[in-house]
């Protein structure tokens, strides 16, 4: 009789972690519902300086038809990026007679291009009057 006693109590035993596991198991397919209902959306992770810098050259030469020869200057800006990007507009010989334009190029914070401006055109051999304090 203690041997039907241990069988009983080992079924009863197993009928319960049985029930624990499946209640578990409930719970877990319930979370994993719930986080299904709410996707976190990704990160998007934010592009380096360099990529904004060799995306905005390709995008203005692609725009232009010209060649993106230097940035001048770069920073982020609240609405994105913004850069002054040095282009050869016209290649004559010497090559210190070629015409050169300074662009103002806007990006988004993912780097697309969203405008562009020539804010300045010059001689290559040209020394810029505003570096030299105007004199």
């Amino acid at each position: 009789m203690s041997n039907t006693n241990n069988t009983s109590e080992s079924q009863t035993a197993q009928e319960t972690s049985r029930t624990s596991r499946n209640s578990r198991k409930s719970q877990d397919s319930q979370g994993s519902q719930d986080s299904q209902e709410t996707p976190q959306e990704p990160k998007a992770r934010r592009p380096r300086p360099m990529e904004v810098l060799r995306e905005a050259r390709t995008q203005l030469a692609e725009l232009t038809g010209m060649t993106a020869e230097s940035v001048s200057s770069f920073e982020q800006t609240e609405d994105g990026w913004s850069l002054e990007v040095e282009v050869l507009e016209l290649e004559r010989v010497p090559d210190t007679m070629s015409l050169m334009g300074s662009y103002l190029v806007e990006l988004d914070p993912d780097g697309q291009l969203t405008g562009y401006r020539r804010v300045r055109r010059y001689e290559r051999g040209r020394a810029d009057a505003r570096g030299s304090g105007g004199r």
